[in-house]
């Protein structure tokens, strides 16, 4: 829900958090410093070993190449040949790199994916076309898209609308930006029935028992404004499930090395080469296409991590040297007191 994620500051000041509430984040929370930082641990294999040196090499050949060569060799190792440029070198060096690791001890033991399912999430929500001071953005659908981190696929969804409370007439502007109705909220539940359908489908696919998990979203509006807000408007407590999760337009900077402008989700599909499919600002359609780059992103070789954390009602960073944890396992939504 882009358009009307940028309309507002990004905490609203009138809801103050519960203290303990949140889960606090671990160690410095700089955004700035935090994204910078890369894991150089000796734990993530030992740095001397002479196949870092072949990598380095490779990268610097690929760094000379143009558009077109880089293309030619995408090919001739039949890989994808969609995206811009820096798209294309990041392709190759992830490429190289997991060839020269992958029969060398400096690879130690790490895994291709951090996570068996990643949870894409991309809430629509109530909005004027020039949002008042103070104004309460209430979720109005709640869509999730499941991809399989081992099959590079999106195995299943959930979508549900939901009936706002405290504003329950939508704006002209919400409608004709969401193309969600009058109608559909009317007819749909109240969002603590909601959200506990959503965690029983998260229960049925035995995330958080079974199978290692987290969620994603393409900013932080979506956890850290929306869903903190509505918790409180619902006055439910903020699920321990959803503290963490992935931004991905953190990710897709620091892994292709591109700008902060280029990381709008229509900039991030274009430049991967792929278009918009469906209807934006659709949550459902949203969550599906935010899925698209996701698995884009993973065949490239990008090891997807949490980077985000809710701390005092606040989205902060999360270090890069913080353990790499599974969201826990999804339990009905409990009444704030």
């Amino acid at each position: 829900m882009e358009t009307q994620k940028k309309s507002s500051q990004p905490a609203n000041k009138t809801l103050t958090s519960e203290e303990g509430e949140e889960e606090q984040c671990r160690a410095d929370t700089s955004c700035a410093k935090n994204e910078k930082q890369e894991p150089s641990s000796p734990k993530q294999g030992d740095f001397s070993d002479p196949v870092y040196k072949e990598i380095a090499m490779a990268n610097g050949a690929i760094n000379q190449m143009n558009r077109d060569e880089l293309r030619a060799k995408c090919a001739g190792l039949k890989l994808d040949t969609r995206g811009v440029k820096d798209v294309l070198k990041k392709r190759l060096k992830s490429y190289y790199k997991r060839q020269k690791l992958m029969h060398s001890p400096a690879a130690n033991a790490n895994s291709d994916v951090y996570f068996d399912y990643i949870c894409v999430v991309d809430y629509e929500a109530t909005c004027e076309e020039n949002n008042p001071p103070g104004f309460l953005h209430e979720i109005i659908e709640f869509p999730m898209v499941l991809i399989d981190t081992h099959t590079l696929e999106i195995v299943d969804s959930f979508q549900e609308y939901v009936k706002p409370e405290v504003n329950p007439q939508l704006s002209e502007f919400c409608v004709k930006l969401t193309g969600i109705t009058q109608k559909m909220v009317d007819e749909a539940q109240t969002f603590h029935q909601v959200l506990k359908r959503a965690v029983s489908w998260l229960q049925e696919k035995e995330l958080g028992t079974k199978y290692k998990y987290t969620f994603l979203t393409d900013g932080s509006w979506d956890m850290g404004k929306f869903l903190h807000t509505q918790c409180k408007l619902s006055c439910i407590r903020y699920p321990p499930f959803a503290r963490k999760w992935i931004n991905i337009r953190k990710s897709y900077r620091n892994f292709y090395k591109v700008a902060r402008a280029q990381t709008k989700l229509i900039c991030m599909l274009e430049n991967l080469g792929m278009e918009y499919d469906g209807r934006p600002h659709c949550g459902l359609d949203d969550s599906r296409n935010i899925a698209r780059i996701a698995i884009h992103m993973l065949k490239d070789g990008c090891q997807l991590r949490v980077n985000e954390c809710l701390h005092s009602g606040e989205p902060r960073s999360v270090p890069v040297s913080a353990p790499i944890e599974g969201a826990p396992a999804p339990q009905n939504p409990k009444k704030r007191n």
